[in-house]
């Protein structure tokens, strides 16, 4: 069977907006070629830093100290292996993955893949809703309710940015993500860890994971960080840039994407890091050991810290946390209905239904449970995120690995060994923890 590679940009149900809008020369030097290649990467990053990673981090640092810092290293380098398979993807085939679901398996099979992308959506979605709610809590004084009330006009947000083009989207990302760098780096700053204790949680340790509950954790840290919907997402923009159509230039474009890939997600690592550093420092240093709520966080870091800057910091982090994690759960939701059910919506219409599914349980937890919910809830919601991210990591990988379909960008042997192990680790993770709450 001869194979064909497929233009960019021409997949029949990638958005217009999205598909071939920033064209790379190939004949320009290798740094300005990157820099035009450089954000997709930026839009993945975006979720492996939500207000779901900070949940997970700050109750592993006042639980653990530095002890599951190296869940979090591991699970980027796993994010990062993941990732370069996604824009593999997409560049070999110009489609995305749903896309690829769809035309490869059956209609029952496609639909039901379907549908856990969809929760692993809404899941996302609580997070950030739960996220941006404390935020403007903790920032404005506002009930946490009416937080949550607010979150709900963000589409607002989305309806005035959505014909903005991508690349100035892309800059509006690299923003927020610089605004929770710098407030995390300046944290640091103040509160100053003890660098030596730092450097040893990043060896992985079994015992550091060998009950119940820091499992848990572990595993929420897993899917905190490789999140199902960005795998769909980033075989979509990968798209966005128009390279050759030969096979040197695809082979480029993938180099390109692989630098952007790791690059971004590199930044996230410190992110991540950065937060259970923080957490560790400030509250399982002295004594806090139960801080598992994000406000808690927030109102017990000034008179730690000695100042009200670290938590002023704190808040407006996890906001720009929060708004930019949306942005990025909007168009892979629009990616994962397009590509699944052949189903285009306009933007706002996306935004509404998604925002909606994940304003019930928000509202509802946050009634029954009470505000110290949110922390639970942010844990749960990436936990769920996990136990969906085998079921999109299987076809992710059997794709990239199929030489009829990827012709000479077909997964190498060492390359498949890592991948498999990975989905291997991942789901015996979830089924092991699985088994520890059932007994």
């Amino acid at each position: 069977m001869k194979f064909t590679l497929p233009k960019i940009g021409t997949a029949p149900f990638c958005p217009p907006e999205v598909a071939g809008t920033i064209v790379v020369d190939p004949t320009a030097p290798l740094f300005k070629r990157i820099l035009r290649f450089a954000g997709p990467g930026l839009l993945i990053s975006i979720g492996y830093m939500d207000p779901g990673n900070w949940a997970t981090a700050i109750e592993a640092g006042s639980r653990y100290g530095y002890n599951l810092l190296f869940v979090v290293l591991l699970a980027s380098l796993a994010g990062m292996a993941v990732q370069c398979l996604c824009s593999r993807l997409g560049i070999a085939t110009g489609r995305d993955l749903a896309q690829l679901c769809r035309q490869r398996y059956s209609t029952r099979t496609a639909r039901t893949q379907w549908l856990l992308a969809e929760v692993s959506i809404i899941a996302t979605d609580l997070a950030e809703v739960l996220g941006c709610a404390l935020a403007f809590h903790l920032l404005l004084g506002v009930s946490l309710t009416t937080g949550i009330v607010i979150t709900a006009f963000d589409t607002l947000l989305i309806l005035a940015l959505q014909n903005r083009g991508f690349r100035r989207l892309e800059a509006i990302m690299l923003v927020l993500v610089g605004t929770i760098g710098l407030c995390f780096f300046v944290e640091l700053l103040l509160i100053k860890p003890y660098w030596p204790d730092v450097a040893r949680g990043f060896t992985p340790s079994l015992a550091a994971i060998g009950e119940a509950a820091p499992l848990y954790l572990a595993i929420g840290i897993l899917g905190a960080t490789v999140m199902p919907h960005n795998l769909y997402l980033h075989t979509s923009i990968v798209q966005t840039r128009l390279v050759g159509q030969d096979e040197a230039s695809r082979r480029d474009a993938i180099k390109l994407a692989r630098i952007d890939t790791i690059g971004s997600l590199a930044l996230a690592l410190l992110v991540n890091a950065a937060i259970l550093i923080l957490a560790a420092a400030a509250f399982h240093g002295t004594g806090h050991t139960e801080v598992v709520e994000l406000q808690d966080a927030y109102h017990l870091l000034d008179p730690l810290v000695g100042g009200a800057l670290a938590s002023v910091l704190f808040g407006v982090a996890l906001l720009a946390s929060g708004q930019s994690s949306t942005f990025t759960g909007t168009i892979a939701g629009q990616v994962i209905m397009e590509g699944y059910l052949n189903l285009r919506l306009p933007c706002w219409q996306r935004r509404l239904i998604t925002r909606g599914l994940a304003l019930v349980p928000a509202f509802v937890g946050v009634w029954l449970m009470g505000d110290g919910a949110v922390g639970q809830l942010l844990v749960l919601s990436q936990v769920v995120l996990s136990l969906q991210l085998p079921f999109a990591l299987y076809p992710l990988i059997r794709m990239t690995s199929d030489p009829q379909l990827m012709g000479v960008f077909v997964n190498r042997w060492p390359t498949r060994i890592l991948v498999w192990s990975l989905f291997a680790i991942i789901s015996g993770a979830n089924a092991w923890l699985i088994a520890q709450l059932v007994v």
